[in-house]
């Protein structure tokens, strides 16, 4: 039986990460079938993005969290949760920032920055890092990783790929989003439990 350092999981991400994808499978065998991937998901990249903002938009629990000046945005806010629209400068430039992430999930390697980078990805949803302002919900974290799950799981699924390749392919996704998710959800490890 291995023994964890329990204390270090929370204090050293790449450990963290180490434990939970040896944990989950995560392994060389995934990061290849992500990669083999890559160049049928690519160019689908700006109409999942699309997808997902519009699912986004559909809710003013999640579209409200467009409206306050995003990290790294200089231009024109707007003044309110109806002002705002899909094609607004400041979307635009979010819309730009999802597709490089999406990008980065099925083409980088899976070493100790990309690893900081997805724990990035769930601290600036927070009011730790990127806008004050900006302080996402968990609930609302995890219902855009379960959109995009499942989003990723249908284009995945109307490719013609050879059913084992399509298994090993959508187990691999999987598994990455569920290491993301963890990487999201640590940074609300504070928010008080409901009794």
């Amino acid at each position: 039986m291995q023994q964890i350092d329990e204390a270090r999981l929370e204090a050293d991400l790449e450990y963290r990460f180490g434990y939970l994808a040896e944990f989950i499978g995560f392994n060389e065998e995934d990061i290849v079938a992500i990669h083999s991937a890559a160049g049928l998901l690519a160019p689908l990249v700006p109409s999942l993005v699309d997808a997902i903002y519009e699912k986004l938009f559909m809710y003013d629990a999640t579209k409200r969290h467009f409206v306050p000046r995003q990290s790294g945005y200089d231009g024109f806010v707007p003044d309110s949760l109806d002002s705002l629209t899909l094609d607004h400068e400041m979307i635009q430039f979010r819309k730009k920032h999802l597709g490089a992430y999406l990008a980065k999930l099925i083409s980088n390697t899976y070493d100790t920055q990309f690893v900081a980078y997805l724990n990035f990805v769930g601290k600036i949803h927070t009011s730790e890092a990127g806008s004050a302002q900006l302080d996402v919900p968990l609930v609302q974290m995890n219902a855009l990783m379960g959109f995009v799950s499942d989003a990723l799981v249908t284009t995945i699924l109307s490719f013609d790929l050879e059913h084992d390749t399509m298994a090993r392919t959508l187990r691999a996704f999987n598994k990455l989003l569920w290491l993301q998710s963890d990487l999201i959800t640590r940074h609300y490890q504070k928010e008080t439990r409901p009794t």
